[in-house]
Formats: C-alpha cells, sequence, structure tokens
C-alpha cells in the first residue's frame, strides 16, 4: 500500500453492542464486524458461532479472496482440497483462492471462528441473504445465482459429505 492509498483509508472500529449479527439456520450466528467498503477493499471479516450439530459451511471456494479463519472457542472441523482438519482454541488457518473448504464444528462441540477474507469482499449481503433464506423469505436458487457477485461457488464433495455423518 502506497502512502495515497493509506490516506484515505480511516481504522475501522465496531463495538460490541453495535454489530449486526444473523441467523444462518437454527444453529450459527453470523456476527458482521468489517466489511470491504469500510476497510477500502483490505480485508471482510466476521465472527461465526456454532452450536453442536450446527452443518456449518458446505464445500465452496472462492476465486478471488484468501480466507482466514481463527478458532476463538470450540473444536472444528475444516475440508481443505480432500482433508478433514480439527483445529480448537487458538489455530489459525489460510485458505487461498479456489482451494476447496467447507467447515462446521466437531461432532459434539460447539465452534466460534473470526473468519477474514483478504482483499475484502461485499459479503454482507450475502450473509442477509443466507439469513432471508433461513426465513423462508429467499431461495437456495438465489443463492445460487449469486455465486459469481459474491465469489462463493459450491461444489459436492464426498468427503466432506462423509465427514458430515461421522460422530
Amino acid at each position: 500500500m502506497d502512502a495515497t492509498t493509506a490516506q484515505h483509508q480511516n481504522p475501522v472500529l465496531v463495538r460490541a453492542a453495535d454489530a449486526e449479527t444473523l441467523r444462518d439456520g437454527a444453529t450459527s450466528l453470523i456476527t458482521l464486524l468489517a466489511d470491504a467498503g469500510a476497510t477500502g477493499g483490505a480485508l471482510t471479516a466476521n465472527r461465526a458461532t456454532f452450536r453442536a450439530g450446527s452443518p456449518g459451511a458446505p464445500a465452496h471456494f472462492h476465486t478471488r479472496a484468501t480466507e482466514m479463519f481463527f478458532v476463538l472457542g470450540g473444536r472444528m472441523r475444516i475440508l481443505v482440497n480432500e482433508e478433514v482438519l480439527s483445529l480448537g482454541p487458538g489455530d489459525f488457518l489460510t485458505v487461498p483462492p479456489t482451494v476447496p473448504h467447507a467447515f462446521a464444528p466437531a461432532p459434539g462441540e460447539e465452534g466460534d471462528m473470526l473468519v477474514v477474507f483478504t482483499p475484502g469482499l461485499r459479503r454482507f449481503d450475502y450473509y442477509r441473504l443466507l439469513e432471508r433464506v433461513y426465513r423462508g423469505e429467499a431461495t437456495v436458487q438465489e443463492i445460487r445465482d449469486s455465486s459469481e457477485e459474491y465469489d462463493n461457488h459450491y461444489f459436492d464433495s464426498p468427503v466432506w459429505r462423509q465427514a458430515l455423518t461421522e460422530r
């Protein structure tokens, strides 16, 4: 980043009491922290909180951003390519563009993660769409139709399907 770019960006502070929290299904919450518009495109950040039994995020990949995961609490399973990793509190993982991945809490566990995309993508409306689907106000087809806009490309992963059946 050069000096010209730096002077056009301002620090971003999101107080916990002011953060928008969305429900993505009955077992997970997404707390919106900073979207690309607020960070000058540097990053997008959210907190993903999962109850035990949550299906998490299905297998997908991004073409334009690296996704980073920092486990705040609980235990998470994360698919990376064809391998399912187990991450606990303090573990950190980066997933580069085009690398297939998925995530959910480990069997019988809750999970809590900070999720960051860089460069930033305008993803908050995508999370709001997920909540509208959960409430029956939008369709899964609308998620499929938004894959290019939000750079979220879903696919079937037999490895991830198998992992989700394990207790």
